[in-house]
């Protein structure tokens, strides 16, 4: 139906919903049985059986397939049964295929969930209650609320509008918010910009604020017609999952590369062809780490869930690792760095204080509690903490609201914005109509023409103005938050709202204070920040004075010789001189979304990651610009939170701060998880190439490759990802991608531990072929190389937990590794003494001393990797790290 060619009346009634009590319970229940819940729906995901085949679209899967069939044609030709060995090796890829479709659907259910907890919410009206729901629950006929900065949930056809503009580029391409007019009957052929009475599921409210009845949900709404066009996009990869399947590329080329030469090598050495066809495209597949993006988005995904017990939910994955790179974090004052409990302690005429209860002082509460949108349920104060100060000292005196509007009855508004810094009402009472207006001091005086004093309206005077401007600074100078209140009477209720005229010609009232304490946990937090080498930054509309009283007292700043640089300051800036200024400044006062822009972009030009909070409409650009955009969960608007990578359920800095360590955690522990694969890669393809570049027989087989690639590869890459976070992940620098997972020096380590493990399996080959001539010396050695290849494997997974010495670090504090490394060992052990299995993987049970070779070569990477680590790191071998 053309709901924008019908009226707010007619909906009301082809919806049964009423205006005044929205929806009943058994009307929404039905409803969402019959239309579903208000959802875009993605592209639907394939079938289990269809994901699991498509483990097997890799080229050198189904080489390997290819050649193991091949061979056993070739065995019967030669009158040899030798079907277990290719059903042996197509049993460990049907394994290796269902671990990763176990990896791909584990990571693919942790985003799920992220899609869960960071849904957004809306306002609606049900049985008469105004309450807040998920918007996937909000179904036709439902009567929501829309506010400034709220994302429209659905398809709404308005009921009342008040000053509502709405942005909807998204499906209209026009940038401009769009005036819309509730009353209005628009033609049934006009064109989606043009339905002035309708707002559309996705695009946001940028002014005013109305209520509107759900006419479209889900894949009904003007934007799920345009969703089911394109049944949505598959998820990007972050940037680390990018890099590493980049990385995986170019050794598998490589891996390719050497493993042609080992077939060619070994065909000259008379190898049989079909041995050394199959060990080669074994060493290629086991060689080659596929698995590595699936591991690292597990990793991601985990500390989502981490972070999110600790109040910070994220929406976007590449935020979790750009989290442990942020150099700067830029901080909102109030409610984040401070409690968000603003209470008035002082009131004003301009020059000293008033009682609290004096006739002056009580006209200003009152005037303050007019020019406001805060209410009071079931006895507690809701709204914005600075507005409902007024409401709170308003029922300390023993007056209500509700009473006081009744007298006074708001007929118009102009909303708060963070650029004009002001706030008006419009009121009609016994006298006629009067404006209330407050905001800033140093704005709203500049707006005065007048001021009241011992109940006379006097002519503003610069003089006069300059000293309530100095009471101001003195009031500020004590980390009280100061606004104005001024009023003017009018002739007549004004006609279509314009700012210059409602607020010009003021008559200033009276100044209040507030005080909003910091937050108990902030200090320590901006302590820690400074250990981390991570500069914390104020960012703040407030009064200069307030904010650098409130950063000193939490250790905000270089010094007490701190200046607080404004937004005068920055608008006189370039972008050239900005970017000097801010390396020397940590507090900002005055700003506007803006300014927050550039000191953003100022900092990233100077190298620095940078993380910023925000909680308004126009703090979304700001957000979208920093490398983390961190918005509040409680005091946030939906744009912001749509413009965020991160939400902040608790509004705190401190939360910020949690999160910074979790994201250095996560990336420490990816960086050991790559370490530990690549390493253990590269020692399978340097023992088979030394091997036959010395002209030995093949010391491994293409099921010991396939073998060791499947027990040692996943089980203990997931536990290191579960690695605790260190005690002291933030003491010291951050490392950017640059310099911290792929740098020269890990790559060094990396080929290093690689040549190591591949030298101690060749030894074991060696003993075994030497020491051990029981009839078969070449199985002996066989056997010793592949025990020696997969527990040393093991066991070099612990050198990972740190980049220093592991001495001093609990063993049994990564239960998770301990327990990949118990089930490895008894793994392995089983194949080789299980005459049924040994026989399959052709090896021979070793005596007691074969075993304790086998260890002590095990074992080995531990010392060597010690000796490693002292050599690079002397100083810090001895510190407890990982």
């Amino acid at each position: 139906m053309n709901w924008h060619n019908k009226s707010a009346e007619f909906a009301l009634a082809w919806h049964k919903s009423d205006k005044g009590r929205g929806l009943q319970a058994a009307q929404v229940k039905s409803r969402l049985q019959e239309h579903g819940r208000n959802v875009i729906q993605g592209r639907r995901e394939a079938p289990l059986i269809v994901r699991f085949f498509a483990q097997f679209n890799n080229f050198m899967v189904i080489v390997l397939l290819f050649a193991a069939g091949l061979s056993y044609v070739a065995g019967r030709m030669h009158g040899e049964e030798s079907l277990a060995e290719p059903l042996v090796i197509l049993a460990i890829v049907v394994l290796n295929a269902i671990l990763g479709l176990v990896q791909e659907s584990r990571a693919a259910k942790a985003l799920a969930a992220l899609k869960q907890i960071s849904q957004p919410e809306a306002k609606v009206l049900r049985d008469g209650q105004a309450m807040v729901i998920k918007v996937e629950d909000i179904v036709p006929g439902d009567i929501v609320y829309l506010e400034t900065g709220d994302i429209v949930p659905a398809d709404l056809r308005l009921v009342s509008a008040v000053n509502l503009k709405c942005e909807e580029s998204a499906l209209t391409g026009e940038s401009a918010p769009v005036e819309k007019d509730a009353d209005a009957i628009v033609a049934e052929s006009a064109p989606l910009g043009d339905r002035i009475n309708m707002v559309f599921s996705g695009s946001s409210i940028t002014y005013g604020r109305g209520r509107g009845i759900a006419t479209g949900t889900g894949m009904g709404t003007e934007m799920g017609k345009i969703a089911s066009l394109i049944m949505g996009e598959k998820a990007p990869e972050t940037p680390l999952q990018r890099k590493l399947a980049e990385t995986g590329k170019i050794l598998g080329v490589a891996a390719l590369i050497i493993c042609a030469i080992i077939f060619a090598i070994g065909i000259y050495r008379q190898i049989p062809p079909m041995e050394m066809f199959i060990t080669s495209v074994s060493l290629a597949v086991a060689a080659i780490p596929e698995g590595l993006v699936a591991i690292v988005t597990i990793m991601l995904a985990i500390g989502v869930t981490r972070m999110a017990r600790r109040s910070a939910i994220i929406r976007k994955l590449p935020a979790v690792e750009t989290l442990g790179s942020a150099t700067v974090i830029c901080s909102d004052k109030t409610g984040t760095l401070t409690q968000n409990r603003m209470r008035i302690v002082e009131i004003s005429a301009g020059s000293g204080s008033l009682r609290h209860d004096s006739p002056m002082g009580v006209d200003i509460i009152k005037l303050g509690a007019l020019c406001n949108d805060s209410s009071v349920n079931e006895g507690q104060v809701m709204g914005d903490p600075t507005e409902a100060a007024f409401i709170t000292s308003l029922l300390e005196y023993g007056l209500d609201k509700s009473c006081l509007e009744d007298e006074k009855q708001r007929i118009a508004e102009i909303p708060f914005d963070s650029k004009r810094k002001l706030m008006t009402t419009v009121h009609r009472d016994a006298a006629g109509f009067m404006s209330v207006t407050k905001g800033a001091p140093d704005v709203l005086l500049g707006r005065c023409t007048h001021y009241f004093e011992n109940g006379k309206v006097r002519a503003m005077t610069t003089l006069r103005r300059n000293e309530i401007l100095r009471h101001v600074g003195k009031m500020a100078g004590r980390a009280l938050r100061v606004l104005a209140v001024s009023f003017r009477r009018l002739d007549a209720a004004p006609q279509g709202l314009q700012f210059d005229s409602l607020e010009e010609n003021l008559i200033f009232m009276g100044l209040v204070g507030m005080m909003d304490p910091p937050r108990p946990e902030v200090r320590e937090a901006v302590a820690t920040c400074k250990m981390a080498g991570i500069r914390p930054v104020m960012i703040t509309g407030d009064h200069p004075q307030t904010a650098l009283a409130v950063a000193r007292s939490i250790g905000i700043g270089f010094g007490y010789g701190d200046v607080a640089v404004t937004g005068e300051d920055i608008a006189g800036l370039s972008q050239k001189e900005l970017e000097s200024v801010v390396e020397h400044s940590a507090v900002f006062a005055r700003v506007s979304p803006e300014h927050k822009m550039r000191i953003v972009k100022a900092y990233q030009k100077n190298g620095h990651v940078v993380a910023m909070t925000g909680d308004g409409v126009n703090d979304a650009p700001a957000l979208k610009a920093a490398d983390i955009g961190c918005a509040m969960g409680i005091n946030g608007t939906e744009v912001a939170k749509g413009a965020a990578d991160i939400v902040l359920t608790d509004d705190n800095f401190a939360t910020i701060v949690h999160a910074v360590e979790e994201g250095r955690g996560i990336l420490t522990n990816i960086r050991k998880a790559v370490h530990f694969l690549l390493s253990s890669n590269i020692g399978e393809i340097i023992t088979i190439f030394m091997a036959v570049m010395l002209g030995w027989q093949v010391p491994l087989l293409a099921i010991h490759l396939l073998w060791v690639n499947l027990v040692t590869d996943s089980l203990p890459a997931i536990a290191l990802g579960l690695d605790p976070v260190s005690d002291n992940i933030m003491q010291g620098r951050p490392k950017t991608s640059r310099t911290g997972l792929f740098n020269r020096k890990l790559w060094q380590r990396i080929f290093l531990e690689g040549a190591m493990i591949g030298m101690l399996s060749l030894i074991a080959f060696g003993v075994g072929v030497t020491y051990f001539d029981m009839g078969d010396s070449v199985a002996y050695g066989r056997t010793m190389a592949f025990a020696t290849l997969s527990i040393s494997q093991l066991v070099h997974a612990f050198n990972m937990r740190s980049e220093t010495s592991i001495l001093r670090i609990p063993i049994f504090e990564n239960r998770y590794l301990v327990g990949a490394l118990f089930i490895g060992i008894a793994l392995q052990a089983s194949v080789i003494s299980f005459a049924p299995i040994a026989g399959i993987f052709r090896v021979v049970p070793l005596p007691a001393e074969g075993w304790l070779v086998v260890a002590a070569l095990s074992l080995l990477p531990i010392i060597i990797v010690e000796i490693e680590k002292f050599l690079l790191y002397p100083k810090t071998s001895q510190i407890k790290s990982h």
